[in-house]
């Protein structure tokens, strides 16, 4: 009995070992397993963002190697509140969240009629989510013809219709960055309507049943069941879409390049200007910081207001 005793006593350390063993081998293929993520992420992400905020406190040009960074300290942040062009950036960059609203309200709209009124639903799905996976360089090209101020077909009707002098459209600084809006709105109809689509089938019908009971009116389901069920697509359309406006940069790179006279040159763009064409990496980076702090007060702005209106 005694010799029983004292095997099983023996044999728990040794499994216990073995046991470990295999813990430790299970991390560490874990650990393999994920590390390139953690890598890409590590030189691709962490170590970006750090630079940028460190070089956001100095006056840097790269071409003068590391022995040419200047120590500014908040230098270049006071610098901004100054700078008329940024200053200009903010507010189109601002301006142009009112993109967001609109195309939600169109994309919401059209997600109701071809959910319930449309045949050929697919048909309708693709052509209008079209714009939003098609080539921007593309697109540009096409609202460049579309856009012409002498012979392009919008100019066209509207002299047709009576205006003898239409906009100018992207050569005017007044309509610009109108027409910039124009086909952000026009490129993210689809992708919000497709979005809001899966939201609209997920609405129990059980619930338009007892509507039609109670006899409620179009206008009254849509009130009280859709809009509210769908409040919480709404929310994450909106916190997409306004951090998406402010990194708006392939339509303005390939249409304007920030002008004319400045009138479409957004934060990320002035941002690009500044380090990659005027060299000046520290002053850029403490823009990409006033950007992320922007989006970042934003982004929790909402999730502090989304208590009040969304419907979970």
């Amino acid at each position: 009995m005694e010799t029983s005793t004292g095997a099983i006593e023996n044999s728990v350390p040794g499994k216990s070992r073995k046991l470990h063993s295999l813990h430790s081998g299970e991390t560490l293929a874990g650990w393999l397993f994920v590390s390139p993520m953690l890598i890409g992420v590590t030189v691709l992400v962490l170590i970006p963002i750090i630079a940028t905020l460190v070089l956001s406190f100095a006056d840097w040009n790269f071409v003068q190697g590391w022995n040419g960074i200047d120590w500014v300290g908040f230098g270049n942040f006071e610098k901004l509140l100054h700078d008329t062009p940024f200053l200009r950036s903010v507010r189109n960059n601002f301006l142009f969240l009112l993109a967001v609203p609109i195309y939600m309200i169109v994309s919401m709209a059209l997600a109701v009629i071809l959910d319930r009124h449309v045949y050929m639903k697919g048909y309708f799905k693709v052509a209008y989510f079209m714009p939003y996976i098609s080539s921007i360089v593309a697109v540009a090209v096409v609202w460049q013809v579309l856009f012409q101020p002498s012979y392009g077909p919008i100019n066209q009707v509207l002299r047709a219709v009576g205006i003898d002098n239409p906009p100018m459209w992207i050569a005017d600084p007044n309509y610009a960055l109108i027409s910039i809006m124009m086909i952000v709105i026009w490129t993210s109809i689809g992708f919000n309507m497709i979005i809001y689509i899966a939201g609209l089938q997920s609405i129990p019908k059980d619930l338009y049943e007892a509507a039609d009971i109670d006899g409620a009116n179009g206008w009254v389901k849509f009130k009280r069941i859709t809009f509210p069920l769908l409040s919480p697509t709404s929310f994450f359309l909106l916190v997409t879409g306004v951090i998406s406006t402010f990194k708006v940069f392939d339509i303005i790179a390939v249409m304007t390049q920030g002008g004319p006279i400045g009138s479409t040159s957004l934060m990320v763009w002035y941002l690009y200007d500044t380090a990659f064409v005027n060299l000046k990496v520290g002053y850029a980076s403490s823009i990409a910081v006033v950007l992320f702090v922007f989006v970042l007060l934003i982004t929790f702005g909402q999730w502090a207001a989304q208590k009040r209106w969304v419907n979970y």
